[in-house]
């Protein structure tokens, strides 16, 4: 007898993944490596152990060890929120009249609001086996920036947070839940920094960008005794912490033979869509499965679909080691996209090899529809979304509405990385028609793909 799938999946707590993935360690080709702009040689333990913490440089650098132990203080820790459950959207099944069957990883239980704490308490941790006295980080929309306050609350930790200035005026609410754990948050790019300086010097009014902001928190780390920079996407290691989500996804599934044809996630630096594929792109990768991975990512900042593989700075500045990625160049500024957190020049460098190696698919969707596909869900689900993971579910309605064309009964797994409770500005401007969609011309992308270094 056929097992009646429940609206919430759930996990127990003894199955909360004891091992993080590193899917770089399944890949025959390897992502490139991260090169030092001075010499054009590959980045070392030594330089990199400069900015980051020693042992986050050691998961950095590692793309041969399988699965890596996760030190019980932080499954201590994980166990305030996860396992997180998977959710069958029967209402959004329902509202759409699709055969297909949708179902979502929701990350937002936990006061971060996001799958962000994931990587922040590990990476708090961390620091504070080290001897730190704090960490400098950057933050977008401001979910990264709120779970890093509360892992350094956690720990003891001072943490000093660089938010991207559009966000900082956009989310007020998010800054001060970081204040609320103790940070301190200075909109980016800022006066403070020599940095920041030569931005606004350059750009004068500019909004800012996860680049700017990037470059100064980095800037701040290397000239503070006690103190290293931690990152919330992009590296190889958040990569890697984030695997819990696709594994839970995974074992939630596997809990009911269910066999996903479709996996879809927004896309600014990857971190989230690498969590969640991690498990299912291995056995793409070993021959075991072929499933539709889909990258979602705004139009205004189109790195996948409109930028160039290639190396690239991390960050505006150009104080960050150089990164092979597709990239709309590091002196690329967004417009003021609602989506803070995919506000991102790049991508990391493991999804650009997938993605150049044809192992999954890509997408750009305007900010106008991702938001009428949020209020869709929230009126249906009674969750409502963060920008940032509208994106994916503005994809995963449009993969239903074709499987309703077709008669395809196809079933759908997207990640909701987050809630939208502080973006309610965002939402305002929607609701009241003054949000536009912003696509860069070909010639601002050329602009942007003009400043690549040269590494041969």
């Amino acid at each position: 007898m056929k097992q009646e799938i429940p609206y919430k999946i759930y996990l127990n707590e003894k199955e909360i993944p004891r091992q993080w993935l590193n899917l770089r360690a399944f890949m025959d080709k390897k992502p490139a490596p991260l090169i030092n702009p001075a010499t054009l040689r590959p980045m070392t333990a030594e330089e990199l152990s400069r900015v980051f913490c020693n042992e986050l440089v050691k998961q950095e650098l590692d793309d041969t060890t399988p699965y890596i132990d996760i030190p019980q203080e932080i499954l201590d820790f994980y166990k305030m929120y996860r396992p997180s459950p998977l959710v069958r959207a029967y209402f959004l099944e329902k509202a759409l009249d699709t055969p297909a069957k949708i179902y979502y990883k929701f990350e937002g239980n936990n006061t971060s609001g996001s799958h962000k704490l994931n990587s922040a308490i590990a990476q708090a941790y961390y620091a504070k086996s080290q001897g730190l006295r704090g960490v400098t980080t950057e933050t977008g929309a401001g979910q990264w920036g709120t779970a890093m306050s509360m892992a350094c609350s956690y720990f003891g930790l001072d943490c000093k947070v660089f938010m991207v200035k559009v966000s900082y005026e956009q989310k007020p609410f998010r800054r001060e839940v970081m204040r609320t754990y103790g940070a301190s948050v200075t909109p980016s790019p800022s006066p403070t920094t020599n940095i920041g300086r030569k931005i606004l010097q350059e750009f004068p009014g500019t909004t800012g960008s996860l680049g700017c902001a990037i470059s100064e928190a980095v800037e701040v780390a290397v000239s503070s005794e006690g103190y290293r920079y931690v990152l919330g996407s992009v590296l190889n290691q958040v990569l890697l912490h984030q695997s819990v989500i696709g594994l839970e996804t995974k074992a939630a599934l596997d809990k009911y033979d269910i066999v996903p044809d479709v996996i879809i996630g927004c896309a600014g630096g990857g971190s989230n869509l690498g969590g969640l594929i991690a498990p299912f792109m291995v056995e793409k990768l070993q021959g075991k499965a072929n499933y539709r991975i889909v990258a979602v990512e705004p139009a205004s900042c189109p790195s996948f679909t409109r930028g160039k593989y290639a190396y690239d700075f991390c960050d505006t500045g150009k104080v960050c080691p150089l990164a092979k990625m597709y990239t709309l160049g590091s002196g690329f500024i967004p417009s003021a996209n609602h989506a803070g957190g995919l506000r991102y020049h790049g991508m990391t460098t493991t999804l650009s090899e997938l993605y150049d190696q044809g192992l999954m698919e890509a997408r750009s969707v305007e900010q106008t529809a991702v938001f009428e596909a949020a209020e869709q869900f929230a009126r249906v689900e009674g969750i409502l979304p963060a920008p940032e993971s509208s994106h994916a579910i503005r994809a995963a309605i449009d993969e239903a509405l074709r499987c309703k064309q077709t008669g395809e009964a196809k079933t759908i797994v997207f990640g909701l990385t987050g809630t939208g409770y502080f973006d309610m500005v965002a939402y305002q401007k929607y609701n009241d028609g003054e949000m536009s969609d912003y696509i860069p011309t070909d010639e601002d992308i050329a602009k942007g793909l003009a400043g690549l270094p040269k590494v041969e």
